[in-house]
């Protein structure tokens, strides 16, 4: 018979209740676990992030270097105001009549004592031909009575000399002397009359000379009020009636009038010098000195009429362009005229111990470009601006540079 199989008891079976050997022999690879591929995802994530950001400009304040003058340093007050010609006036005819005949336009120069314009002077032109007619004749009726007053004479000689002959009676030498003394006292009156007839003729002058509208001064013809065939009157408040031909200045007697409060005049005296820039055109820059300040306050706006006389005059100059004064501590020197690069003092920044600003290449504020850091030389204060050196004016640059942004980055303007 065959030898039956070994057998273990049932007393040495026993069941291995060890909790880390069970998980050991369930644990599962770590790519089948679901909180191993959220940690990949959120590495990719940030990796992605970071990448992107890398390409993403940073939001800056954006500015321009200004192109300042020095003069801004020195001055102890500033106004508005507007040129105005000291010399100028709205020409007009004296007389009444209708204009026939006009020679100047808008902006012609005219030479004082030129003839510009004329009214139609027929009728007083007849009465002076008249009253010249009439010297005419009273200087002959003087040479007929001075003819008379010498045949008065020779008869007055004549008889005198037959009434001491005894060939004429004392009464024919009485009838001689009377005669001469008529014809004395009508030559007389003769010379007279000449001169009535010569006043006469210049009145008659004077009426044609009304006539001519004539320029009072060497100017500029700034505005014409007239045309040919308008009726002219010095007095227009006639309907349909004008007075002023046209209006002009001598440009040599711009100077500007500026409004100055009540309680900065004492700031300003006569002959203080001052910077005069037109709006019109903003790097035109000239001096000029406080001629006078008018004794008369304002009460509307509480200001004195200031007129600032230029030093140096330039073609371009109006009247009624508008324009601002800096009133100066002192006189510019003339290295002060020219302008000079500025920026906000807080577009500069220290790194290393110098001086930098951050140049954008972008020339458009809304446009992003890298911001290149340009090493400048710091000068003094111009105002709110601080002089460099190193940039030019106009140029595009970081105001308040963060002190991370590094040299290149890319960078735009941030949104308000």
């Amino acid at each position: 018979m065959d030898k039956p199989a070994s057998t273990t008891p049932l007393s040495q079976l026993v069941i291995d209740r060890d909790p880390a050997a069970a998980t050991l022999h369930r644990r599962r690879p770590w790519w089948r676990s679901g909180w191993a591929w959220l940690a990949v995802a959120v590495v990719l994530a940030a990796l992605g992030w970071a990448l992107a950001q890398r390409g993403r400009p940073v939001p800056v304040e954006l500015g321009t270097v200004a192109a300042a003058y020095p003069s801004q340093a020195i001055a102890v007050l500033s106004a508005t105001g507007h040129v105005a010609a000291a010399t100028h006036a709205s020409v007009s005819s004296k007389g009444t009549g209708r204009l026939e005949w006009l020679a100047v336009q808008e902006g012609q120069r005219v030479i004082k004592g030129d003839v510009i314009a004329r009214l139609e002077s027929r009728d007083v032109r007849a009465q002076r031909e008249q009253a010249a007619a009439s010297v005419e004749a009273a200087k002959a009726n003087l040479a007929q009575g001075q003819a008379e007053l010498v045949e008065a004479e020779l008869a007055l000689k004549r008889a005198r000399d037959l009434a001491q002959r005894n060939f004429i009676s004392f009464s024919e030498v009485d009838s001689a002397v009377a005669r001469h003394d008529k014809a004395t006292a009508a030559l007389a009156s003769l010379r007279a009359q000449i001169g009535v007839a010569e006043a006469n003729l210049r009145a008659a002058d004077v009426a044609v000379e009304q006539t001519l509208i004539r320029a009072p001064f060497t100017g500029v013809v700034l505005t014409k009020n007239a045309n040919v065939g308008d009726i002219l009157t010095p007095f227009s408040a006639a309907s349909g009636t004008t007075g002023a031909v046209v209006t002009m200045a001598d440009m040599t007697t711009l100077e500007v009038e500026a409004d100055v409060s009540e309680s900065s005049i004492a700031q300003i005296s006569v002959g203080q010098p001052a910077e005069v820039q037109l709006d019109a055109f903003p790097a035109l820059r000239l001096a000029g000195h406080v001629n006078r300040i008018v004794p008369d306050v304002d009460r509307s706006k509480a200001t004195l009429l200031v007129k600032v006389q230029f030093d140096e005059t330039d073609p371009r100059l109006l009247p009624d362009m508008s324009a601002k004064v800096a009133f100066l501590s002192r006189r510019l020197e003339s290295s002060e005229r020219t302008p000079v690069a500025a920026v906000r003092p807080e577009a500069i920044v220290t790194r290393g111990g110098k001086k930098y600003v951050f140049v954008v290449s972008a020339p458009a504020s809304d446009v992003a470009g890298h911001a290149v850091m340009t090493e400048v030389q710091v000068g003094s204060r111009i105002g709110e601006l601080v002089r460099i050196q190193g940039v030019a004016p106009g140029a595009r640059i970081v105001i308040g540079a963060p002190n991370d942004l590094a040299d290149g980055a890319l960078v735009a303007a941030q949104k308000a």
